[in-house]
Parts: C-alpha cells; structure tokens; sequence
C-alpha cells in the first residue's frame, strides 16, 4: 500500500473540539468506546465463523488487551476480532460518523442478529481524542492476503495511513495521552474505570501493565492448562504422622500423599463478567447467587428483601433484574440506583426516560438493547418506544407485588413495612400501578394484623351492619314525623300546595362516605388507642411521612371512604347518649373557666360524657386542619414539633368528660385559686396525647408538675 496522507471527510474542521468537549460528559467513557468496538469486532469474526465465511483457529480464545504505560504516557486497547483493510480504515476512521456496525448489518441483516453488535453510531473511537493529543491504529484484517495498516492522527483534521507491522488478526488502538489526563494510564485508575462501564461485557477483558514484573503462581499439575508456562515443576513429598491404632500400637499414617506441583507465570483473570445473572433464564438462578450479584454490583451487604427478574423477548428485548433493599430509616430510599446497560455496556444511572421514577428508589440493572440511545450512548432519544418499555416495567413489579399478596400473603405481609413506601409512593406519582396494586395496598391494625383495602371494608361493613338497621328505623321515624310537619298553603293562583315546615334546603348534605381511622404514632396517642378498643373499634397504623398524601390520593379515587385520625373527633361510640342542652351549663362555666385560665379567649371547648371516667380530656384536631399540618411539615414550614396547630388554621378543640372526677371539681370550685393551675395542666395533659409540646410549654409543664405535687405534700 502507498503511504497516504490526507484530509478526514468531516463536515467541519471544528469536529474534534466538539468531540473533546461536549460530545460526552464523562471523559472516562473512552474506555467503554474503544473496548466496545472491540466487542464489536470479535463478535463479527465469530459471527462469520458461524455462517461459514470465516475459519476461526481452534485455539482462539477471544478477549480485550488493554495495556497501560504510565513511563511511556501511553495506553493501549487491543483485540483480536475481524480487523480492518486500508478500505476499510478509509471508510470507517476517515469519513467520521460512518458506522462500522450499520454498514455489517446491511450487508449480513439475513444471517446475523443485530442485538449483538453493540456499536450504532460511529464515534465512538473518536472519544480517544478527548484525553489524547495522539491516537494511532495497528490492523489486520481477517480476509484472505490483506495486509497490515498503520495509522496516525495528531488531533487535527489531517491523518497518516500507511502500511503497517502487525502480524495477528485484530486492531491496536493506542492513545498518547495529553498531560491532563495521564492518570488513565495508571493501573488503578484503569481498572477503576473498566469496572465501572465494561463490568458485564460479553468478551473477556485484561487489563496489563507494560513492563511489569512477572507475577507467578503454584498449581497442582492436574490442573495445568495448554496455555500455562511452566517455569518450574514442584514435588511435596508425602506427609506422615506417627498414630496410635485400635489396638493401642503406635504406627506411621500417610496424612497427605506425594504431591506435583508447578510454578506457572499467573493466568490472567478478566475484569468483567460475560455472562452477568440477568442474561440467564430465572429457573437457571439460585437465591445466593441473586444475593452474590447484589452485593457484587451495589456493594450494599445488607440482604435484599426480595427481587423481580425481567426477562422479555418480544415485542421488545429487555433483561434485568429490580431488588427491593432493606431499609433501616425512611430516608434509605435516596439511595436506590437502576444502572441502564445496552447489550452489556453500561450507559447510566437512573434514567428517568426509561424507568419509572418511583422504582428509581429500588435498586437493580435493565439491559435493553432495543433502546434509542443518541449518539455518545448516555441519554435517550425521544422515543414512543421508550414509553412502552417504561410501562412494561411497571405492570412486571405490579404483577409480582399482586401475586406475592394472593400466593405469598405471610411473607408479603413478612416485607409490607420495607415495601410500603415504595409502593405508596408509586401510587402517588403512576396512576396505572395504582390501578393495579390497589387491592393488595397492606393496611396495618392495632392489633398489628394485615388487611388489605377491600377486607379493611369488609370488616368495617360488617361492624356498621347493626348501625345501619338501627339508622333506618331512625329515617322512617323521622318520615312519619316529617308527614306531620306538613301544612298546607295557598298558592298564588288558589290551589292548595304542601309545603314542608322545615325547609330541607338548609339542610347541610349528610357525610354517607365509611370511616376509616388511624393511627401515626401508638406511643403519642395511646389514650385514644385505649379508648378505641374499650369500645371494641379499631383503626389502622399510619405512621410513615408518606402516609398523609397518600390517603388523601385515596380518597381522591374512591368516595366510598375517607380516613379520620382517631383524635379528629370524639366519635360517638365513645360517648354516653346525653342530650346536648343537658350538658348545657357546665359547657358554658367551664368554657369560661378554661379561656381565662389559658389566656385563649377562642379556644373551643366541648364537654361530654364519656364512658371512660378515668379519662378527663382529649384534644382533637380536625382531619383537615391535621392534613393542612402534614403539607406545612413537609415543606420545611413546621418542621418542629409542638407547633400552635390554629397557626395553620386547625379547628382545635378541647373536649372535657363530665363523669371525671378532676372535671367535676373544676366544674364546682371554678374560684378556687388552683382552678387555674388545674385547667393549664389538665390541657397540657390532653396536648401530650396528641403531639409533643413546645419546650417552653413543656419547661412550664414540668415546673407546674413539681407545683402540683409540693400542694399534695402538704
């Protein structure tokens, strides 16, 4: 071949400080490039091999050499794949953007499978320049009589070909790094690198260092392979130990026999991993080695609770395999990662494009060789198909989830509180997951049994079902009284017209939706607790930060039922039957009393009579005064406990029991100088089993304990 010296066919000189740049984010990525080409190469000489165009040797092994060579300030990226003509390099090196790999598929797209050819787009190989001032290219092609090319490249738009010296099948691309970024010529940096993006590339990679010492290694002689250098052979003599016999003689035992040991130059081990868990068919995995590969590429040893493997081949190619972690404390979840591969190069993490946001909180990796990737391989293109992959993502975790529940209740049940806020949170932000996980949403009772959404009503039906009769003989009393309430008038024209007494549109519309009650903390509200079970009534534990959006979204879906914290009222299970103008003078006297004593001239004050007389009062809040609390909290507005809840427009209000005794004597000796004192602790009292104090209302709580307690000691 004549020496060539030339310009490349780009469409403008400012192509390579475009490509050093901006064309990727990362400059490490080089690596993943040249090494994927590579990939590239070894699987279309093997694919050729296979359609018989192509003998390969019987010895071949394929693999990836990489070399580094921190004195020489080089680094080099070699394989021993299908090579190159000069025709071919003028093709695919000089006119930039040309693809390799798309033009192998147009001409084989009956025989080969184009999932495997990893490479699309026809830079890649330009991503050397970003960290090289030099970059040269040593092949040979595997056809027939071709001859070695040499190749060079000063950074500029300008090349050297010429013929070349190599003298195996395959390419060398070597890099001369520019002076910022000689650490990827150190070995550590490398394998770091290496691992990052090429962990689960299906050829084997070898990272070396030039000029290194030899390193050896001892094996047994059965194990020798074909390619092992011996240096040495080793004979262990046998061992043997002087015993005592069955019949108490002493005689010589052979403990370890003869032994042929050799000392070998030490094998190679490959960087990555060929055949990664996700590739294999889930029948074909063992829990351990689910465990293994989690520890292996999230380096989290905690064990996983459990894990969706995808595997999918038509409409669309997609593998992979989503963990749910362990979490220890609510803000664990920052910490999920998906790592997106395509055809076992690694691309990113977490692309939202592709998995759905909730699920960015689980931990996993998704191959897809399907995907539209742009051209530097590390963002998505704006792809309908990608939606639909997205989607499929979503219906596998709603189908495992759902099926756990119906299959696998106890250990569903065993998970619940790890996976809840996963799934909650799904449900906020994917409306279709919602959709299908509905029916196997866990809710927790006081009791601490599992019942998902539709036995939660069923029971609470079941409960209500003598309510309900007793409601309507209510209405058909109250009909019949209706009737008699009727007068009739004269209309303007004279006719007699039935006109009610009572005008029913005043009538405010009456709340028909179920009741469901819970709980966010069973240590700060365990009087209310305490109340509900006395009275045979349950509620459900609510005590996550996600919990508040959450049933409000469930509401919003079905208005069937709404929740009710059970301290947003004084429901009427827990109270005597006692007409309110009854209670009518104590309300308005210890009304009075209250709001001087605590200076609150607004507080609302209720009185009734509960059936616990060992109670003397209860603060409520009402549900949307509470919920109006939790969105203020969650925007960093109340992020203190303790809080005024009127500050956010809560309707607070003080119910005192008319049966306890500490009440009654308030009731009675409303002059007495430690009424004041009483009425500020008893309120105290009832805000503690609601939410934790102010620190200045709890320094005055604990002083005015003391003050308490020193009028009993005397």
């Amino acid at each position: 071949m004549d020496n060539k010296h030339g310009n490349l066919s780009i469409n403008s000189e400012n192509i390579f400080p475009i490509i050093k740049k901006w064309l990727y984010s990362d400059h490490d990525i080089f690596y993943r490039e040249l090494i994927s080409n590579g990939c590239d190469a070894i699987t279309k000489l093997k694919k050729l091999d296979m359609m018989g165009e192509y003998s390969l040797p019987a010895d071949y092994k394929p693999q990836i050499q990489v070399t580094v060579n921190p004195d020489e300030k080089t680094l080099s990226v070699t394989d021993n794949g299908i090579g190159m003509t000069a025709e071919e390099v003028e093709e695919y090196i000089n006119q930039i953007a040309f693809s390799g790999a798309a033009d192998f598929l147009e001409k084989y797209k009956d025989k080969a499978n184009e999932d495997q050819i990893i490479g699309h787009f026809g830079l890649g190989f330009y991503s050397a320049f970003m960290v090289a001032d030099e970059v040269t290219i040593d092949t040979l092609s595997y056809k027939d009589g071709a001859s070695a090319v040499h190749w060079s490249c000063d950074g500029g738009t300008e090349f050297d070909m010429t013929d070349g010296t190599k003298d195996s099948v395959g390419t060398t691309i070597t890099l001369y790094l520019n002076e910022d970024c000689l650490e990827f010529a150190n070995e550590y940096r490398a394998r770091e690198v290496i691992e990052k993006y090429c962990a689960f590339m299906p050829i084997p990679i070898y990272l070396n260092k030039a000029n290194a010492e030899t390193e050896y290694e001892t094996i047994d002689a059965e194990d020798r392979r074909d390619d092992d250098t011996v240096i040495e052979t080793i004979i262990e003599e046998a061992k043997t130990e002087e015993k005592e016999n069955e019949n108490g003689e002493k005689e010589v035992v052979e403990i370890s026999p003869r032994k042929e040991k050799l000392k070998i130059v030490k094998r190679p081990v490959s960087l990555n991993d060929t055949n990664p868990l996700w590739a294999k068919t889930p029948k074909d995995c063992t829990d351990e080695e689910y465990k293994e590969f989690y520890r292996k590429v999230f380096h989290d040893y905690k064990e996983p609770l459990f894990w969706i493997h995808l595997n999918m081949d038509y409409p669309f190619n997609l593998k992979g395999i989503l963990y749910f972690p362990k979490i220890n404390t609510e803000y664990d979840s920052i910490e999920g990662t998906i790592k997106l591969y395509n055809n076992q190069v690694f691309i990113a993490d977490n692309i939202k494009e592709v998995i759905p946001e909730f699920l960015m909180l689980l931990k996993g990796v998704i191959d897809c060789p399907d995907l539209p990737l742009n051209v530097s391989r590390s963002a998505l293109q704006n792809d309908g198909f990608v939606k639909k992959i997205s989607e499929y993502i979503t219906k596998k975790v709603a189908d495992k989830l759902s099926g756990m529940c119906k299959t696998e209740k106890e250990t569903y049940e065993k998970y619940w509180d790890d996976i809840s806020p996963f799934i909650k949170y799904g449900c906020l932000r994917d409306e279709k997951f919602c959709d299908k996980i509905n029916d196997y949403i866990l809710f927790k009772n006081l009791e601490h049994k599992y019942q998902t959404l539709p036995e939660l009503l069923k029971a609470d039906e079941e409960t209500t079902e003598n309510s309900d009769e007793n409601a309507e003989n209510t209405s058909e009393n109250a009909d019949e009284n209706a009737d008699e309430n009727k007068v009739e008038v004269e209309n303007a024209d004279g006719t007699s017209a039935t006109d009610d007494a009572d005008d029913a549109d005043d009538t405010p519309e009456e709340d028909t939706r179920k009741t469901i009650y819970y709980v966010t903390d069973e240590q700060q509200q365990s009087q209310y607790i305490n109340m509900f079970k006395e009275q045979g009534m349950d509620a459900v534990i609510l005590d996550h930060n996600i919990d508040s959006s959450f049933i409000t979204q469930l509401e919003r879906r079905n208005e069937k039922f709404k929740f009710m914290r059970i301290d947003a009222d004084v429901t009427e299970s827990l109270k005597e039957d006692v007409p309110e103008e009854e209670l009518k003078e104590e309300t308005d006297s210890l009304t009075e009393t209250f709001r001087k004593a605590l200076n609150n001239d607004k507080l609302t004050v209720k009185v009734e009579k509960l059936k616990n007389d060992k109670i003397s009062s209860v603060i409520t809040l009402s549900e949307e005064g509470r919920r109006m609390q939790d969105m203020m909290r969650m925007y960093s507005m109340g992020g203190m406990g303790g809080m005024d809840p009127s500050m956010f427009g809560g309707d607070i209000s003080l119910t005192l029991n008319a049966n306890n005794a500490l009440v009654k004597y308030i009731f009675e000796h409303k002059d007495s100088e430690h009424v004041p004192t009483f009425c500020q602790q008893l309120y105290d009292l009832a805000m503690i089993s609601n939410q934790p104090l102010a620190p200045e209302a709890m320094t005055k709580f604990i002083a005015r304990s003391n003050e308490i307690m020193m009028l009993l000691a005397k």
